[in-house]
């Protein structure tokens, strides 16, 4: 349902006010944040994070530039707020018993994201967001800390059941999955397919079983 658009000087928008977190989900403040992330998401895609411009996202979501800058106050701040969306929406891992299905399933959501036309691009456009503004590169930083934080498990598992070294690096192999297929996405224009996905996977899980993740810090 679009949210109903404001005057921009409205100090009676009851959203202007509002951070996240503040009001039960499913309320006007969610409604509002949803409607500008999506705009945001839109801009991205469209003219990356140099063409970002708060009242123009305010525009598309038919938000009142006033709840836009007083929630957020700058473009840095919408995109730290916008992944911090992404890893709540992140799908969790899986539990097959297997590293390697794991790591397997762990490369071909990787892949289905960054092949994924719209969120490919949104991706392509955080990064370069990351490499020139302190707030973002901050953010990007938080949302790979989680996704990683949420795949670890796997490895340890696998460590338990005696399948890798006792001093793996859990979150290290789990890097090692998705490196090369971001590095395919932002290098070459060779396809990022389910076998790319297949070979980074293995290739992580044989590194882990000779010891190349074993941790050095005693």
């Amino acid at each position: 349902m679009a949210v109903r658009s404001a005057d921009p000087a409205d100090p009676a928008d009851p959203a202007e006010a509002s951070t996240p977190g503040t009001v039960r989900p499913g309320g006007r403040t969610a409604r509002v944040r949803a409607a500008v992330l999506r705009a945001a998401e839109d801009a991205l895609v469209e003219h990356g994070f140099s063409g970002l411009d708060l009242g123009d996202i305010a525009q598309r979501a038919e938000v009142g530039r006033t709840t836009v800058y007083r929630r957020w106050g700058s473009t840095s701040a919408l995109v730290a707020d916008l992944l911090a969306d992404m890893a709540e929406q992140s799908l969790p891992r899986t539990r097959s018993g297997s590293l390697a299905e794991d790591l397997r399933a762990n490369a071909r959501l990787v892949q289905r994201t960054l092949a994924d036309p719209r969120q490919g691009a949104l991706f392509r456009a955080v990064i370069v967001a990351a490499n020139c503004d302190a707030d973002a590169a901050e953010a990007l930083r938080h949302f790979y800390r989680r996704r990683v934080e949420e795949w670890a498990p796997c490895v340890t598992e696998a460590v338990e059941r005696g399948e890798l070294p006792a001093d793996t690096d859990a979150p290290e192999v789990v890097r090692a999955v998705s490196a090369p297929l971001y590095y395919r996405m932002l290098t070459t224009a060779e396809p990022l397919d389910e076998d790319a996905a297949d070979r980074a996977a293995a290739a992580a899980e044989a590194a882990a079983r000779a010891g190349a993740f074993r941790r050095t810090d005693g």
